[in-house]
């Protein structure tokens, strides 16, 4: 561009005003700027100078695309090096000048200086001093000093041959302009993301720019990778109308960028539109423009911010949190919950779909949560009902729905889960013009386990789809761009849903309440012992839905040996009302099985084709929790089964507690012949076992001298057949509550039961025909062959305590007690009577089978314990008995008495403190 005054101009001068500052914003030439004043709530004003009395080459200018005659017109020798100079000396500095003329136009000319005052350098002068300019002669007066001086400095100039006064003059010194690029996305890809150098010569809005590609000299149009900042919209008229605070951003940018030098990473180009990231050593304006609310996140250009999607999140939360500019109107998803709502640990009770899960509070309640952003899968219209006649079931004929649930079901059921409430999505009413169905509100959360966030776990395996939203819509997952990046590689990888292979198909019989199905099944199960199964529903407290894997089919299973309450139903003609605690009941069989891994025994089947039997949830026997819970009573069918010795004792414990279903129970009226039953003396009724282990709090196992030989022959016949069909070394998968095979120290193979698995290298087992433990690898353990399993001949060891002794509190006193009894009755045969019942054992008496010397009473004698004083009518003989023999130690100041009787003391450092 050249400065020149026309002669109208010089005639009719305007008035000189005077010294004026500003910032430089642009330096649209050699010879041409524009200034702008001080932001105060908006953009400044802005103005034009043109330097007087010198003239520069004019820039390269593009033809209008309108005028498709008119050419392009390149750089004039000089000019870009001259707008060069002025760029780097200038652009965001203050300078100051004063405006010599103004034309009739309003274009104005004046003199610039670098700085606040007129001492500051001179720019005409310096331009002309490098010659870069020409000095405009015509009409000079000798009376100007600026003007003597200016060609002073251009006869300096052309004499030390500087410039455009050099020789050979306009050689090299015109750029190689290039507009367009002929393959925009190959010229991205060529630059592997590596940072290009560029100068930005045009800010269209806040995200937008036009840069000057370095040393190419590419002029290009790129888009800020990852948001978009409000814009100007071209009106009909040509007019353009600026969305709010568009002029705000467009400002904002080009304050910070417009012709900085900078480096840009080109990241992509969707479209034939160049994404990029600028990168300035002060700041990313991505970034920044986000921070400010200048901008906000697009979705689907996030994907190729190379310098971390969460950087864009988290700026563009803190402009949300401070509502500022585009976000002062802005609302939180979760504005209205309270801080404990938002955040808080639960536990997984129930997998409802791929993308829900019901909850346990601390407080108690169940709460249905929803994965954000996520949609399980799902099937179209005419797929699901090709097959009309066959009944559907989205578990298993959705594909991929099943391994999506069982994928969360294995992860997550019975777990402790840190749930990040993302958005409360607002119920929503059925339409009649659409198929869209009615919602009920929904909690959206992130839901973690250990650091991994489920939704982003399933969508990464190809379990699920992510949701697309409109851009003004924030009502998505606070892990957005993770799961996009997981479904992209998903989709990379063809996995789940994104696979080509053929989906997987499960073919699930359903044989409940198929009578005739259910007979022939029946035989199969009860042959295969205890078989593994998944509780697909619970309908009460005794009737399941399971779902057997090997089997592949679905059976519904009521417990054996228990009368549950039952819960309301629909009978014809009438409801039947829901009985006492049939909820409770219900709710505490869905709390410990519901979609859980457990074993059950099948004994038998009803008429309407309904398996009975027994469950087994990690040792615990269903049947025997609802009673030992007052939940459930005995039915008289379980007293032939082997477990009805436990389901007894749970309910006498649950009847003398009168909880729940037993509050109102009163026991029937003492008779006569029952109060002369309690004055007689207690029944002495000793049999002969043989005591084969004693433990350290203790108590004492034993097997009945009558069974020893059916013991002895059970182990002779299976070491036999181990023998001659060793099993397979580490192919055993322990489990707690399996009934095993395990190889002792001894090197013979013993029946087992597994309490507690650590690692296959730790595997608690207890010997259930001798009462020890062991911790064993499972490469000693092994399937027990169902010819020796526990029906075969039930487990020998039983657990006892002595009656009438206070085991003593005090570790060394009870270890060296402990360490007698192994000496003077383990492995021996002894004599054994019951004297009543205890918490968790019977207690009873213990005679030497030689001596009939009572052991218990021994070991009061001896002073080595105390004597526990019961009530009973009937026990007070006994209890005299083992008295007298405790004041005799305590007058002989024996053992535990050699200090006196210490329970007189109220302290308890002397250690033999009773366990209450």
């Amino acid at each position: 561009m050249a400065s020149s005054v026309s002669a109208q101009a010089l005639a009719n001068p305007a008035p000189v005003a005077a010294l004026q500052r500003g910032i430089v914003k642009m330096v649209l030439s050699g010879c041409a700027i524009i200034v702008r004043g001080q932001p105060r709530g908006g953009p400044p004003p802005e103005r034009q100078i043109n330097l007087s009395n010198i003239r520069t080459g004019a820039l390269a200018r593009r033809a209008p695309q309108s005028q498709p005659d008119q050419k392009d017109t390149p750089d004039e020798p000089y000019a870009f090096q001259a707008r060069e100079f002025l760029r780097k000396m200038l652009i965001g500095k203050e300078v100051c000048f004063t405006v010599e003329v103004k034309t009739v136009l309003g274009r104005e000319y004046g003199m610039v200086y670098l700085g606040r005052d007129t001492t500051g350098e001179n720019i005409a002068e310096s331009l002309v001093k490098e010659g870069l300019a020409n000095v405009r002669r015509e009409g000079i007066r000798g009376n100007n000093p600026d003007q003597v001086r200016l060609c002073d400095l251009e006869d300096q100039a052309k004499a030390s041959k500087k410039g455009m006064w050099a020789e050979g003059g306009a050689t090299n010194t015109v750029r190689d302009l290039k507009y367009s690029i002929d393959n925009p996305r190959n010229f991205v890809d060529s630059l592997h993301q590596k940072p290009v150098n560029a100068v930005i010569e045009h800010v269209r809005d806040g995200s937008m720019v036009r840069a000057l590609l370095l040393p190419d000299c590419y002029l290009v149009t790129v888009m800020l990778s990852g948001i978009k900042c409000p814009t100007f919209k071209r009106e009909m008229d040509g007019t353009e109308t600026p969305e709010p605070f568009a002029a705000e951003a467009k400002f904002f940018t080009e304050s910070r960028l417009l012709q900085r030098d900078v480096q840009i990473i080109l990241e992509s180009c969707p479209n034939q539109v160049i994404l990029g990231t600028i990168l300035h050593p002060n700041g990313n304006i991505t970034e920044l423009l986000l921070k400010e609310g200048f901008a906000r996140c697009v979705d689907w250009s996030m994907a190729v911010y190379t310098q971390g999607a969460e950087k864009l999140r988290a700026a563009e939360k803190s402009a949300k949190e401070r509502k500022v500019r585009i976000w002062k109107d802005y609302v939180a998803p979760t504005a209205n919950l309270d801080q404990k709502d938002r955040q808080f640990v639960a536990k997984v009770m129930q997998v409802v779909n791929a993308d829900a899960i019901v909850v346990k509070l601390n407080s108690g309640e169940y709460k249905t949560i929803h994965l954000s952003s996520i949609r399980p899968p799902r099937i179209e219209g005419e797929e699901k009902n090709k097959d009309k006649d066959k009944r559907f079931r989205p578990l298993y004929d959705i594909p991929y729905m099943f391994e999506a649930r069982e994928f969360m079901r294995k992860k997550l059921i019975g777990k402790k889960v840190n749930v990040t409430v993302d958005y409360i999505r607002a119920a929503t009413t059925a339409s009649e013009t659409s198929s869209v169905p009615a919602f009920a509100e929904r909690t959206c959360a992130t839901v973690s386990i250990g650091g991994i966030n489920i939704a982003e776990a399933l969508v990464s395996k190809g379990l699920a789809t992510v949701i697309r939203y409109r851009q003004d819509d924030d009502q998505r997952s606070s892990h957005y761009d993770e799961l996009l990046a997981a479904e992209a590689r998903a989709i990379k990888n063809g996995k789940g849903l994104h696979s080509k292979k053929e989906v997987p198909i499960h073919r699930v019989a359903d044989i409940s309440g198929e009578t005739q199905k259910a007979k022939q099944f029946l035989p199969f199960l009860q042959r295969a012992g205890r078989s593994e199964a998944v509780v697909e529903y619970v309908f009460s407290g005794s009737r399941l839905k399971l779902y057997m894997p090997k089997e592949t089919c679905l059976i519904t299973f009521l417990l054996a040996g228990i009368e549950c309450p039952r819960g309301s139903r629909n009978i014809p003609g009438n409801t039947q009302v829901a009985e006492p605690f049939s909820d409770e009941a219900m709710a505490f069989t869905k709390e410990l099985v519901l979609q859980r891994e457990v074993e059950v025994e099948v004994e038998s089947m009803d008429k309407a084709g309904n398996f009975i039997g027994w469950l087994h949830i990690e040792g615990v026997n269903l049947s025997v929790a609802l009673v030992e819970n007052a939940l459930s009573k005995v039915h008289f069918t379980a007293e032939r089964s082997s477990y009805y010795k436990t389901l007894a004792s749970g309910e006498e414990a649950a009847r003398l507690r009168k909880e729940k279903i037993w509050a109102n129970y009163e026991e029937k009226p003492v008779e006569e012949v029952v109060h002369v039953s309690e004055e007689k003396e207690r029944t002495a009724n000793y049999r002969a076992v043989y005591v084969t282990e004693i433990t350290d709090a203790m108590h004492f196992y034993t097997q009945d001298v009558e069974t020893g030989t059916q013991l002895e022959n059970l182990m002779e016949t299976m070491r036999s057949e181990i023998a001659s069909q060793p099993p397979v070394e580490g192919s055993y998968a322990a489990r707690r509550g399996d009934y095993c095979i395990a190889k002792f120290a001894d090197g013979e193979w013993y029946r087992a039961r597994v309490e507690k698995v650590e690692s296959p290298a730790k595997v608690h087992v207890f010997y259930i025909d001798y009462g020890n433990r062991e911790v064993v690898p499972s490469t000693r353990l092994a399937v027990i062959p169902p010819a020796f399993s526990t029906r075969t001949l039930a487990a020998q060891a039983t657990e006892y305590a002595f009656a009438y002794i206070q085991v003593p509190q005090d570790e060394d006193v009870r270890a060296e007690v402990v360490d007698n009894l192994v000496r003077d009755i383990q492995n021996t045969q002894c004599l054994l009577n019951v004297e009543y019942s205890g918490a968790s054992c019977p207690h009873v008496t213990l005679q030497f089978a030689d001596s009939k010397d009572d052991v218990g009473l021994n070991l009061v004698k001896e002073g080595m314990v105390m004597v526990e004083v019961r009530k009973e009518k009937h026990l007070q003989k006994m209890v005299t008995e083992y008295l007298n023999g405790q004041d005799s130690a305590k007058s002989a100041r024996l053992n535990i008495w050699r200090y006196g009787d210490f329970r007189d003391d109220d302290a308890d450092e002397f250690g033999y403190k009773l366990k209450k």
